[in-house]
C-alpha cells in the first residue's frame, strides 16, 4: 500500500521546473541515445537493474549484455509463463505491470486525476464528442508504469480495433507528484487512444506519453510518430484488426501511463484496488457482472 503523501509544496517544487523544459527536444535526444548499439550501454543496463530491482529471471532473455541497445532491454519480452492470464472469461485483466493511480466511475464525462483534479473524457480522446459519448458515465482506471516495470501493454479483452487517435501534446512527467499537481495532465500530454469493439461493448485503451518517451509503439503499425502537432485519426472500418484477450497491443519506449475506459455496464472493480496498489499483466482488475 502507498506510504504517506508528501506535502503539497514539495510536489509543486518538483513539478514547476517541468513547465520550462523543452519536452520534445529532451525526449528526442533520449530516443536517439537509448537506441545506440554499443557495448557502452552494458554498465548502464546493469546499474538500472540494480537501481530499480528489475527481475531478469522473468525475461525471455535474462542476460543484460545480450540486448543490442538500452531500449531493447527496456522493452524486453518476458517468458511465456511469467504473466498468467486470469482464467475467468468474465474478469478484466490488467493490461500492464503498473501501479494504480486512480479508478472508479466516470461522472458526466469527467475522470478523476487526483484529489482536486479531474479532466474530460472528450479532451482525452481528442475532442470528439461522438467518440467520448459511450464512456460518459462509464468506468475508468489509470495505471502508472514505473521504470522498473515491464513496458509492454496487453489487451484486457478480445476486441476489434475500430479507430486509433494520435493526439499531440506536452510530455510532462507522469510520476505521482506531477499527477497530484499539474492540472489536466493526461489530457495535455501526447497520447495514442485505441478504440475497440468487444463483446461487452466499446473499450478504449489510451497510452499516454511522458518526458523521455520518444515514441509509443503499436503492434500493427510500429512506432507512432506522425508529424508533430497533427492530430491523426485512423478509421479501420472493414480493415478492423482483431486482438485476443491478453495479446500484446503496444509498448512504451521509456515511461508512462495506460488509461482504460469502459462504458456504463454492470462491472465491479476488485475490492482491494486503490491508488498505490501494484498489479501485473493478466492479474484481475475487476469483473463484468451478468
Amino acid at each position: 500500500m502507498p506510504g504517506a503523501t508528501p506535502p503539497r509544496w514539495l510536489d509543486l517544487l518538483k513539478s514547476l521546473p517541468l513547465y520550462a523544459l523543452p519536452h520534445h527536444t529532451v525526449s528526442r535526444a533520449v530516443h536517439a541515445m537509448a537506441r545506440m548499439e554499443t557495448r557502452l550501454k552494458d554498465p548502464l543496463v546493469r546499474w538500472f537493474i540494480r537501481r530499480y530491482g528489475v527481475d531478469m529471471g522473468e525475461a525471455a532473455e535474462p542476460r543484460p549484455e545480450a540486448y543490442a541497445s538500452f531500449n531493447a532491454f527496456f522493452t524486453r519480452a518476458l517468458r511465456p509463463d511469467a504473466r498468467p492470464l486470469d482464467a475467468d472469461p468474465g474478469a478484466l485483466p490488467s493490461p500492464a505491470d503498473s501501479t494504480v493511480s486512480a479508478l472508479g466511475r466516470i461522472t458526466h464525462g469527467r475522470i478523476i486525476q487526483a484529489k482536486g483534479h479531474d479532466y474530460s473524457v472528450e479532451t482525452l480522446l481528442g475532442g470528439d464528442g461522438r467518440r467520448a459519448a459511450p464512456f460518459r458515465d462509464g468506468h475508468f482506471i489509470t495505471l502508472y508504469l514505473s521504470p522498473r516495470d515491464y513496458h509492454r501493454v496487453h489487451m484486457p479483452a478480445a476486441g476489434l480495433l475500430r479507430e486509433t487517435v494520435y493526439i499531440p501534446g506536452r510530455l510532462f512527467s507522469v510520476a505521482p507528484h506531477t499527477v497530484r499537481t499539474i492540472p489536466n495532465l493526461f489530457a495535455r500530454n501526447e497520447r495514442v487512444a485505441c478504440l475497440f469493439d468487444t463483446d461487452r461493448g466499446p473499450l478504449a485503451s489510451i497510452m499516454v506519453g511522458a518526458i523521455n518517451v520518444g515514441s509509443i509503439e503499436l503492434v500493427w503499425t510500429g512506432e507512432v510518430t506522425p508529424p508533430r502537432g497533427d492530430l491523426t485519426v485512423t478509421d479501420y472500418g472493414d480493415r478492423a484488426l482483431r486482438l485476443e484477450r491478453g495479446a500484446e497491443m503496444g509498448r512504451f519506449n521509456l515511461g508512462s501511463t495506460v488509461i482504460l475506459l469502459l462504458p456504463d455496464i454492470p462491472f465491479a472493480w476488485r475490492e482491494d484496488l486503490a491508488p498505490g496498489v501494484r498489479v501485473k499483466v493478466g492479474e484481475r482488475l475487476g469483473k463484468f457482472e451478468g
